[in-house]
């Protein structure tokens, strides 16, 4: 089983978008693939617009929560990817071996129009991903 760590800030958005939609077109596809994420500075909770637009598109995060990243979580992870949060090596307890940024606009306070169109490039991003991790 291949593993994919998603990384920001807080793991409230587009990390916690990610890790769904990888798990969810892996499994549909049947590909050994799992992702996690975690964030650098955790956050509290799940950011509330980008579970609605999930949901959008048949994607539940229930029981998604926020994720401090740890050293062990890097290196269980054969692809590591930042969100385009750019990782702050002293907001950082891991030495992490960045794959990929994918540049990505922060959801938070964002209306749901704009997150929408955030969770569209990512699922176009991770469909990409899946295309090159599989087996």
């Amino acid at each position: 089983m291949k593993t994919v760590l998603y990384v920001c800030v807080h793991n409230a958005g587009r990390s916690q978008m990610a890790e769904a939609l990888t798990n969810a077109l892996a499994k549909e596809r049947g590909l050994p693939i799992t992702a996690l994420s975690a964030g650098t500075v955790a956050g509290t909770s799940v950011n509330p617009v980008a579970v609605a637009v999930m949901e959008e598109i048949g994607i539940s995060m229930a029981g998604h929560h926020p994720k401090q990243l740890t050293q062990e979580m890097a290196d269980s992870a054969e692809t590591v990817i930042t969100m385009g949060c750019g990782v702050d090596a002293e907001a950082c307890p891991a030495r992490i071996h960045l794959t990929e940024d994918w540049g990505l606009d922060d959801p938070k306070g964002r209306p749901i129009e704009t997150v929408r169109a955030i969770r569209d490039e990512i699922r176009t991003k991770v469909e990409n991903l899946l295309l090159e991790v599989q087996p």
